[in-house]
């Protein structure tokens, strides 16, 4: 019963969006859009996969569109020449964000400890930005961590090996081979097992939720009013599925900063120890590394499985591609960052662009009135973004991305390198269910299950 609204909240809702309604200026140049359902607005025409529906609205109405959520204004770009005018010519004006209802922090804590939900670019947004630019993210930084990404992909390799004949998982091993490498990079140490029936910490599935958490329809986002009211229990569940995750980590950073102010350690042995030396708080390294793991675990196992998915498909492309890697490596039999060819890349290319990681990027917020091809953008009316833009662009563009794209890079061609693939039962290949399940991240909705040969 925790999550049933009660029947007078029901009745009270259109009562007080009609208000609202009222109160809201009504602009004569917003961009086009289907006609909003009073009350409602277009959650009904959304439905459950928004980028396939946005994409039939596009074909309607144009590249820029308008959409109710609830009381909400969501101006959509739905085209290439309209992302970049939002995400690069009105790049300054158009950075704010708006920051979903579930988080369960007030918003002055957020602007001071986020970097992905800052709600503008302030001193600490700035700060935070080029501390994990300096140390994780910048070509010198990448390619200084080369080593332990070749160790852990090996470690990955070592264990499918293991498996050879069976029916694996591949996103779930993947995601383990992502998610020690993040940990071994932030401290020092794996944060799960590669046999993922042997995983007792759950972490995978807490990152899955907090996303899942993050995508929900929010009553209280398309009525603010409510917010307080918490009605479907989204915040209080998020602030559960967060503290577990921080709990993963809790214990290293208070045995860490024992360890250093002891002098028991050397410093700067591990991003943890750099955050620490900064004089970084435990709730400002609690944010970092929540957002950091969470957005580069997740999307990445993603993008990798369904290359995986598409690779199958397309076995002449597979069999170019293990030729080519063949020839490059030579009798080293040995996979390096530094050997992976340029067809591998078009075919990573051409996989974010047919499955994109994140369809719709993180909303961002107008602080104030603005215009865009010669339509009128109210002030705090909010932006999506639906092209093949899978990273974002200008200063909201994702800081991970040098890192990822090696890690990306790397698995793909380690995996097709040392194994031939089938699927269970020597299935074909062309009926495998390519069906997307919409969220944060675009996963499979049926995961891929291989056979590594």
């Amino acid at each position: 019963m925790e999550y049933t609204l009660p029947a007078s909240v029901l009745i009270l809702i259109p009562f007080f969006v009609l208000i609202l309604e009222q109160l809201v200026p009504k602009y004569l140049n917003l961009p086009p859009g289907r006609r909003p359902w009073p009350v409602l607005g277009n959650i009904l025409h959304i439905g459950k996969i928004p980028h396939i529906s946005l994409a039939q609205f596009a074909k309607i109405h144009g590249p820029l569109i308008s959409v109710r959520l609830g009381t909400q204004l969501v101006v959509v770009a739905l085209s290439s020449d309209t992302a970049a005018e939002i995400l690069k010519a009105q790049d300054r004006l158009l950075s704010a964000r708006s920051v979903p209802r579930v988080v369960s922090y007030e918003l002055s804590v957020i602007d001071q400890h986020s970097i992905l939900w800052s709600s503008d670019l302030n001193n600490h947004w700035t700060f935070s930005r080029a501390f994990c630019r300096t140390h994780l993210f910048s070509p010198k930084a990448v390619e200084s961590h080369a080593a332990l990404r070749e160790k852990k992909v090996f470690e990955m390799i070592d264990f499918l090996m293991s498996k050879k004949g069976k029916t694996v998982k591949i996103s779930e091993i993947v995601f383990c081979a992502i998610l020690n490498t993040w940990g071994n990079l932030f401290f020092s140490k794996d944060l799960c097992h590669l046999d993922y029936e042997m995983n007792t910490s759950g972490i995978k599935h807490i990152i899955r939720k907090l996303l899942e958490l993050g995508v929900m329809p929010n009553v209280s986002d398309f009525y603010p009013v409510f917010d307080a009211l918490d009605m479907q229990g989204l915040r209080k569940k998020t602030k559960i599925y967060q503290d577990q995750l921080f709990n993963v980590w809790n214990e290293i950073v208070k045995e860490k900063r024992h360890a250093i102010s002891s002098g028991s350690i050397m410093k700067n042995q591990d991003f943890l120890d750099v955050m620490i030396d900064s004089g970084f708080s435990d709730l400002q390294i609690n944010f970092l590394l929540i957002e950091l793991i969470s957005a580069g675990s997740d999307t990445t196992t993603s993008t990798i499985e369904w290359a995986m998915a598409e690779l199958l498909r397309n076995k002449d492309v597979m069999h170019k591609l293990q030729a080519e890697l063949k020839s490059k490596i030579g009798s080293d039999d040995t996979i390096i960052e530094s050997k992976i060819n340029e067809l591998l890349a078009a075919c990573v290319k051409e996989t974010l662009r047919i499955h994109p990681p994140s369809p719709l990027l993180i909303p961002r917020r107008a602080p104030k009135t603005c215009k865009i091809m010669n339509y009128t953008i109210p002030k705090n009316s909010r932006r999506q973004n639906f092209e093949f833009i899978p990273f974002g662009a200008g200063r909201r563009i994702c800081p991970g991305l040098p890192f990822a794209r090696q890690e990306v890079h790397l698995i793909l061609a380690s995996l097709i390198y040392y194994f031939e693939w089938s699927l269970p039962n020597d299935e074909d290949p062309m009926q495998l269910d390519m069906e997307e399940k919409f969220g944060v991240t675009l996963h499979k909705e049926k995961p891929l299950l291989v056979v590594p040969i």
